[in-house]
């Protein structure tokens, strides 16, 4: 068998980061229909994330975040989702690039996608890598300096799942749904 040179697996990740990409886009515009609500899992240590410190020690890793009754201020860039939640009572802002999503899953009709983070052919621009260095710099020395939380414009409430739970989607489905399943692309990949 060749090897493959085009890299159909990086270009079909990167094709469905762009559904997810569009889906936040419409929902952005138009809030969430019916009952859909998303579960998305990033690489917290991926390029061009930004969270808070705060966030950072409590999720080093992998962190999973809830869209659904209570965000605020989502918006969608070329490269990146930004979007207002808050943790514990206290709002934060979260910045993440498509090629951080590790999991996007709406349990309201069961559709799930994984991705393995960093795959993929986009490059992230060197902008918004500096801009999210910049911005935690400043952010170091605002804790630093003062312990007042940032000025929120709306919103409320939302959950943040720990790593172990997002890998479980099977459990939050309701008791007596067949549920769905998260297939990997590795699954659709010819093993040699």
């Amino acid at each position: 068998m060749s090897e493959d040179l085009l890299r159909y697996d990086i270009l079909i990740q990167d094709a469905l980061r762009g559904a997810v990409k569009k889906i936040l886009a419409e929902v952005g515009r138009t809030g969430l229909p019916g009952d859909h609500h998303f579960y998305i899992a990033f690489d917290t240590n991926a390029p061009g994330v930004r969270i808070s410190q705060r966030l950072k020690e409590r999720y080093p890793q992998e962190m999973t975040i809830v869209l659904q009754h209570q965000f605020w201020d989502l918006a969608i860039g070329e490269h990146a989702f930004e979007v207002g939640l808050s943790f514990g009572g206290v709002p934060e802002k979260l910045l993440v690039p498509f090629s951080a999503i590790k999991g996007f899953f709406d349990p309201s009709v069961q559709f799930a996608l994984e991705f393995d983070p960093g795959k993929t052919a986009e490059e992230l621009p060197e902008e918004l890598l500096e801009a999210v260095e910049e911005l935690a710099k400043a952010e170091k020395e605002q804790t630093d300096g003062e312990s007042d939380a940032p000025a929120v414009t709306g919103g409320a409430e939302v959950a943040a799942v720990d790593a172990a739970e997002s890998e479980k989607p099977a459990e939050k489905t309701p008791a007596g749904d067949s549920g769905g399943e998260v297939v990997s692309l590795d699954a659709f990949r010819k093993k040699t």
